[in-house]
């Protein structure tokens, strides 16, 4: 008849419970870092989402072909006829575009 240690457990009860604690925290472990690598995949394919509906949502730049000065100072002489600009506003344009 095999008598039972009480107390402390032996050396094999020792490293199996050792062997147990370690398992158990690797696969805690790993678990959490794949939950953690989900959720940053999740957040960057959600960003590049956003930022795709943002590019379709702004219009495309608008390229102003260059015009003739004096054809762009013509325009704006009838705007200042039509009283559409003031005396101070064309002339600040004029400027910009004699400048320019």
């Amino acid at each position: 008849m095999l008598r039972r240690r009480v107390g402390r457990p032996g050396l094999v009860g020792t490293m199996a419970r050792t062997a147990v604690v370690a398992g158990t925290a690797t696969a805690v472990s790993g678990r959490v870092q794949q939950r953690q690598q989900a959720k940053a995949e999740q957040q960057a394919e959600q960003q590049a989402a956003y930022q795709e509906q943002q590019a379709e949502q702004q219009p495309p730049a608008q390229q102003q072909p260059a015009q003739d000065p004096v054809a762009r100072l013509r325009e704006l002489a009838e705007l200042k006829q039509q009283g559409v600009l003031t005396d101070e506003e064309f002339a600040a344009m004029k400027a910009k575009l004699i400048g320019a």
